[in-house]
């Protein structure tokens, strides 16, 4: 095989990372240099871009040690018998090609994964010197995210906590039916149990106990990727796998990535991909359970879909019309979490708000986006909807265009 050059090894391996979403970097803690001459800081080709809940972007280098894989999964473009092009970075190049980035101000930290070579502690190893070379050698202070290999031995997984910020163990599809059809050498126990471990690992690196000389063991939390559109599962079934995984293994987030059909894929693969509302949908419901206090039975029964044209806290509310209208000057949080197109910030204000004086619609439309959606479902000083709340066309009057993609 022909020797490839840096450029087209960055090209390879950037671009068979773009798959893979779980590369945000929110909930990191700033690590202090010593002397604060560190490279890096996390306050403040194979470039993604990554969003923090406070709207904070920052710039990641996204790459793969390796395409080159020993596994088979049927979705997966790098699988063996993929005829795509190959490509293998060293690790001395990825070290360099990190400082090379971050002195030239294009990244702020790594998010580094890799096909399995060897073996999966051979591959795990290879991914833990890049980190600990960057820590240790080079003094790096930026955000790294390591992707672990859960058949990997519990000496390398819990060395790569402690050199990054956030790792991940990708749960790939929501039924495990799914997953062993489609991904027959991957090992679902084997998955729970190293994304167990490292729950305990981050538990215990939390605990009052732990002295300040302790290292932090991904301070960032853990992360998991679920592939939408590739299999059946319904999106009540692909919500309630990552209510059970949140429960379980404490995950910072669940990211859904929409199945993008590969070359040569198997036949029992869709042939083309989901609508990519169907992947907006699933975040804005997954934020409904994390941020506003939605049980996942509320949003989608288990061989439900969401609705694709308007947003599930607005779908919630038409069909439980009867907790509606919420009187904002009386209503405590958790209700006022619940009225579409309220968000957490915008309660937050109208609570503020709320003690010096009695709320009216021109408090709501300083606090809120749109006041047209709201007023069918609130009550204030100088407002009430009477009967509109219950209009049989009133989804029709408040339902956003499809060219609205936000949360609430």
């Amino acid at each position: 095989m022909a020797v490839l050059d840096l450029k087209r090894k960055l090209a390879i391996l950037s671009d068979a990372a773009k798959y893979d979403a779980s590369c945000a970097s929110s909930g990191t803690e700033k690590r202090d240099s010593v002397g604060g001459r560190g490279v890096g800081s996390t306050e403040g080709m194979g470039i993604c871009h990554a969003y923090a809940p406070d709207g904070r972007c920052i710039s990641l280098l996204k790459i793969l040690l390796t395409n080159f894989c020993v596994y088979d999964c049927a979705y997966c473009v790098n699988r063996v018998s993929s005829n795509v092009p190959r490509a293998r970075f060293s690790v001395q190049e990825v070290v360099d090609l990190t400082l090379g980035f971050y002195k030239r101000n294009y990244i702020e930290g790594l998010f580094l994964s890799s096909g399995i070579i060897q073996s999966a502690d051979y591959t795990m190893e290879a991914l833990v010197r890049v980190a600990r070379t960057l820590r240790e050698v080079h003094d790096f202070r930026g955000y790294i995210h390591l992707k672990l290999i859960p058949e990997a031995s519990p000496e390398l997984v819990n060395e790569a906590g402690l050199w990054a910020d956030r790792v991940s163990i990708n749960i790939e599809l929501p039924k495990d039916e799914s997953l062993a059809a489609f991904a027959p050498e991957k090992d679902l126990v084997g998955i729970k149990r190293s994304m167990g471990k490292v729950r305990l690992a981050i538990d215990s690196a939390k605990e009052p106990a732990r002295t300040a000389a302790a290292p932090a063991y991904a301070p960032a939390g853990q992360s998991t990727q679920m592939i939408v559109g590739a299999d059946g599962a319904s999106d009540g079934e692909i919500l309630a796998r990552s209510a059970s995984l949140y429960g379980a293994y404490g995950l910072r987030r669940v990211y859904y990535s929409a199945f993008s059909p590969i070359p040569d894929a198997a036949a029992a693969l869709p042939p083309v991909k989901p609508p990519l509302m169907r992947e907006h949908r699933l975040y804005q419901a997954d934020w409904l359970m994390r941020f506003y206090g939605f049980e996942r039975e509320e949003i989608a029964a288990t061989g439900e879909d969401l609705d694709l044209a308007i947003d599930p806290k607005l779908a919630w509310a038409l069909r439980n019309r009867g907790a509606f209208p919420v009187d904002l000057n009386l209503a405590e949080r958790e209700r006022l979490l619940r009225v579409p197109g309220l968000g957490v910030k915008s309660v937050d204000k109208l609570l503020e708000v709320r003690r010096y004086k009695r709320l009216r619609l021109e408090d709501v439309k300083r606090a809120a986006r749109s006041l047209e959606k709201l007023k069918p479902f609130i009550v204030v000083e100088d407002w009430t909807p009477g009967g509109l709340t219950d209009r049989a066309d009133l989804r029709s009057r408040i339902a956003p265009g499809p060219e609205q993609l936000r949360l609430f």
